[in-house]
């Protein structure tokens, strides 16, 4: 599919409060064939989400520590992984540092998938990702590891006001420019 025919379909679904404020944008290289361009998503002209560009407002994240480091990252800590730590530790450790473990097991899982979401967003295409966005159900590209899919769907006019609501703490796990797309998604509600 062309690239300008993919742009206004992707154009198509945004919802009515983003559009003229989020923006696809492509560059191509007129001599060179064996480039296929850089694609990225813009929000009020300021580039956002470029995938080959690490330089962009939002942090990307090239280690683990880093990731158990940052202090703006919160991660839920449920009841039932307490009660795994107190089982796989037998009850000797004390109730104070099951809370500490529970964290770094959970964050230790984070930083995991965040590299992996990082990883695969460096390595494809925009206009694959594009597509089966276009060809798959909304829940599904929400649902997803893909951090492009999550991008596309958070900005969707096919996601209401009542399922934006109800994914605050489904989107503390997710990758910050995710959490940044989601964020501009509820200020327009």
């Amino acid at each position: 599919m062309s690239w300008s025919k993919l742009k206004q379909q992707l154009e198509s679904f945004l919802c009515p409060a983003l559009l003229g404020r989020v923006e696809y944008r492509a560059t191509s290289y007129r001599y060179s064939p064996d480039k296929a361009g850089i694609c990225y998503i813009a929000v009020d002209k300021k580039n956002m989400l470029n995938m080959v560009d690490t330089s962009t407002l939002i942090r990307w994240y090239h280690t683990e520590l880093e990731i158990k480091n940052d202090s703006s990252i919160q991660v839920p800590i449920t009841d039932e992984e307490i009660e795994a730590i107190r089982q796989d530790t037998k009850g000797t450790v004390p109730e104070d540092r099951l809370l500490v473990m529970a964290r770094s097991r959970k964050i230790s899982e984070y930083a995991k998938k965040i590299f992996t979401a990082q990883s695969s967003l460096s390595k494809s295409n925009f206009n694959v990702v594009a597509t089966k966005y276009l060809s798959t159900s909304i829940e599904e590209s929400l649902e997803s590891e893909d951090i492009l899919l999550n991008i596309l769907a958070l900005v969707d006019r096919r996601v209401g006001k009542k399922r934006i609501l109800n994914m605050t703490e489904k989107m503390k796990l997710k990758h910050p420019i995710v959490q940044y797309f989601y964020e501009l998604r509820r200020s327009v509600l």
